[in-house]
């Protein structure tokens, strides 16, 4: 029965197809139940307990970290360049100071990183206000917008493809941290609230294994899974796999430490 599966949070960006491909392909998911979903939805998901486990944004977690348990050695982060998160600027963005950034409603870790990244390097503070956003849907009198995971990936393949890229400078989130910080960035963790999970940490653990089992799989296998990308009519094949390798699944030492000072940084700023 249905109440009876473990029920992950599946967010359909490309980003994470890859984990799932494997996953729903060489592992036993006959008691799991996948719920789709953008990362805020997600979240909300995961606060009140209709999704048991899932990847889901690391400024839920942070903000709820007394109620939710991470997986060790999992994420979605970048060192560098991550190609999903970006800045689209009339200006650059030493010159936004002052102005309004049109925000994607659909992830707080990257609208927080965002307010971090303009704070803390560039000694601005900008007007961020949530919007829905797709490539060229920006008004005429906003500066700024910022587009993340699929729609990212859209818009900066639309505009450099069409020979329009000087109306935008393009920042990737990603490389703008590593520049201010010399750290990776997790942009997601593989979470679970603990209450919640008590009766089915038997599936707890065999998701675990089953997640490992996954990336390692996944990581072998980028031009397989690229051949059956829901984006492969958008980006091609080299450019799905050139994307999966600048996203980082792991969770080590590293960072760790750039998850912690994100955290500082976002207690600095009444973020969390």
């Amino acid at each position: 029965m249905a109440e009876h599966k473990l029920k992950i949070g599946k967010i359909p960006y490309a980003n994470l197809f890859p984990i799932f491909y494997m996953l729903e392909k060489e592992c036993d998911c006959s008691n799991y139940e996948f719920i789709e979903g953008v990362p805020s939805s997600v979240n909300l998901m995961l606060r009140d307990g209709k999704v048991d486990v899932s990847s889901s944004s690391s400024i839920e977690y942070l903000r709820n970290r007394d109620k939710y348990t991470f997986i060790e050695g999992h994420s979605i982060s970048s060192i560098g360049p991550v190609g999903s998160i970006i800045l689209f600027s009339r200006k650059t963005i030493e010159a936004l100071d002052g102005h309004t950034i049109l925000t994607s409603s659909q992830s707080a870790t990257s609208v927080a990183l965002l307010e971090i990244i303009l704070a803390k390097s560039f000694k601005e503070k900008c007007n961020l206000k949530p919007a829905k956003l797709t490539q060229g849907s920006m008004p005429s009198d906003i500066e700024a917008y910022l587009l993340i995971g699929d729609d990212a990936l859209r818009a900066v393949k639309y505009y450099r493809t069409r020979a329009i890229k000087k109306t935008f400078f393009i920042y990737d989130l990603g490389e703008l941290w590593h520049k201010y910080t010399g750290l990776p960035f997790a942009f997601a963790l593989w979470i679970y609230k603990k209450d919640c999970c008590k009766e089915k940490m038997e599936l707890v653990e065999k998701f675990k294994d089953d997640l490992n089992k996954a990336k390692k799989l996944a990581l072998k296998n980028f031009k397989e899974i690229a051949s059956k990308s829901p984006l492969r009519n958008v980006l091609t094949e080299d450019e799905l796999i050139a994307y999966w390798k600048n996203v980082s699944y792991a969770f080590g030492a590293e960072h760790k430490k750039g998850f912690e000072l994100f955290r500082k940084l976002s207690e600095e700023m009444g973020l969390i």
